[in-house]
C-alpha cells in the first residue's frame, strides 16, 4: 500500500482529471455514475473550521494516522483533515471523525405508518417521523432533494437530542419512532443513540432505508429496530449505479442479516420509467426475494412520479405495475401491493389461504380489519407481521 495518505479531495479530483466514473479505494468517482458531480455542484465537501453543540464523535471508523475512514456504509469515505463525507453528514477535525448530524432534525412529522409503506406492521398506529440532512445516495428522482441533498448547516434544525424525541413520540401518542425522509444511515448515532433509548421506554423503532449499511453496524442497530422498510431501487448493477449512485450487493446483503436478526421488514420497489420497468429484472428480484428472504416479507411496487432530475418522465403506468405484481405473486411471494395510485385494490392484504379480504385500506387510512392475533379470523392461516 502506498504510504503517502491522499485526502478524498485530492482524490476525487485525480480521478476527475483521468476521467474516471467509478467507485475505487473506499472513494466515489468525483463525477458519480448518477450524474451527480460533486466538483461542480454546490455541495462544499470541507468541513467546519468548529464543531457546534450538535456534534459528536461518530461510531465505526478507522483511524488512519491524521486520516479517519468511515466503516458505516459501503463509500468507507477516507477523510484527510478538513474533509467531508459523501453523505455531507461526517467531517474529519483533530483526526477525529465527528458526525455534525446529532440531535438537530430538520423534519419532523406525525405519520400513519401505512406511510412508510409498511402494511403489516401494526396497522393504524403513528410513527413520530424525523430526518436529518444528509444521504450516501444521489438518486435522480429523490423526492426529499432538498434535505438528502443538503447539509446540517444550509437547513433549520430543531434541538432534540434522543431523550427528547422519545419525549416527543411519547406525547403524540405514536407507536413507533420512525427514522425516515432522507437517509438514517447518513444520521447512524443519532439514530441509534435515539433507538436504544425508545426501547428502553417502549416506543418501537422503524428504519426507512436504502439498506446501504455495512453488516457490523447495521447487525448492531438491528438490536433496537423493530421494523424496516428498505428501498430496493433496482435489480441491475448499471441502473443501480446511475440512477442511484449506489450498488446493488449491499442492500441485499441488508436484506438478509435484517432476516438473521428477526427484525420484520417490507421491501419496495420504485418503478421508475425506462430505468427500473425492466420486467425481466423484476422477475429476477422476485426470485431472489423467495430464495433468500421467503415468501412472507411484503414488497411494495411504487409508482413513480415526475421528480428532481426526472422531471420530464411520465409517471409510470398503473398497467406496468400491475404486471409487476403478478411476476412477483407467480414467483411465489404472498403479499405484494402497488402504492402511490389511490384506492387501488392492490393497496389491500389479502388472505394467501381462502382469499378473503383482510385488511382495506384506502390510501393511508385502514377502513377494516380482518386480522386477529396475527391470523385471518375466517381461516385461521398465520399472517406474518408485526400485528400488537
Amino acid at each position: 500500500m502506498d504510504k503517502k495518505k491522499v485526502s478524498r479531495r485530492e482524490f476525487l479530483g485525480k480521478l476527475a482529471l483521468a476521467g474516471a466514473g467509478v467507485a475505487a479505494g473506499g472513494y466515489l468517482a468525483s463525477r458519480i455514475l448518477s450524474g451527480y458531480d460533486i466538483a461542480s455542484s454546490t455541495f462544499n465537501n470541507s468541513a467546519p473550521k468548529e464543531l457546534w453543540k450538535w456534534s459528536k464523535e461518530a461510531y465505526h471508523y478507522l483511524k488512519l494516522g491524521e486520516n479517519v475512514k468511515c466503516q458505516v456504509c459501503p463509500h468507507q469515505c477516507l477523510l484527510k483533515e478538513g474533509d467531508r463525507s459523501i453523505c455531507r453528514n461526517k467531517v474529519n477535525l483533530g483526526g477525529v471523525l465527528y458526525t455534525l448530524a446529532y440531535g438537530n432534525p430538520c423534519s419532523m412529522h406525525l405519520d400513519p405508518i401505512e406511510k412508510k409503506p409498511l402494511y403489516h406492521f401494526l396497522p393504524k398506529s403513528q410513527a413520530y417521523s424525523i430526518a436529518t440532512t444528509g444521504c450516501n445516495f444521489r438518486c435522480l428522482n429523490c423526492q426529499n432533494y432538498q434535505i438528502s441533498q443538503a447539509q446540517p448547516e444550509d437547513t433549520t434544525n430543531a434541538d432534540l437530542m434522543p431523550d427528547k424525541v422519545v419525549d416527543a413520540a411519547l406525547s403524540s401518542g405514536s407507536s413507533s419512532i420512525a427514522y425516515t425522509y432522507s437517509e438514517p444511515v447518513a444520521f447512524y448515532e443519532y439514530m441509534y443513540d435515539t433507538a436504544q433509548e425508545a426501547r428502553r421506554r417502549g416506543v418501537r423503532n422503524v428504519m426507512v432505508t436504502n439498506g446501504y449499511i455495512n453488516t457490523v453496524p447495521l447487525r448492531e442497530l438491528a438490536k433496537y429496530l423493530d421494523g424496516v422498510q428498505l428501498d430496493l431501487k433496482g435489480f441491475r448493477e448499471e441502473s443501480y449505479n446511475k440512477l442511484n449512485g449506489g450498488t446493488l450487493q449491499p442492500p441485499l446483503d441488508s436484506l438478509k442479516t435484517l432476516k438473521e436478526e428477526g427484525v420484520w421488514f417490507e421491501a419496495s420497489n420504485l418503478v421508475v420509467p425506462t430505468w427500473s420497468d425492466d420486467l425481466d429484472a423484476i422477475r429476477e428480484m422476485s426470485q431472489w426475494l423467495v430464495k433468500n428472504i421467503g415468501t412472507d416479507h411484503p414488497l411494495h411496487f411504487l409508482r413513480f412520479q415526475p421528480q428532481y432530475k426526472l422531471a420530464h418522465l411520465p409517471p409510470t403506468p398503473a398497467e406496468t405495475l400491475e404486471k409487476a405484481r403478478k411476476i412477483a405473486m407467480d414467483a411465489g411471494l404472498k403479499y405484494v401491493y402497488i402504492g402511490n395510485i389511490p384506492n387501488h385494490e392492490a393497496e389491500n392484504t389479502i388472505c394467501p389461504k381462502c382469499g378473503k379480504l383482510l385488511i382495506e385500506r384506502k390510501g393511508f387510512t385502514v377502513v377494516q380489519s380482518n386480522v386477529s392475533e396475527g391470523a385471518c379470523k375466517y381461516c385461521g392461516e398465520t399472517i406474518a407481521g408485526v400485528w400488537k
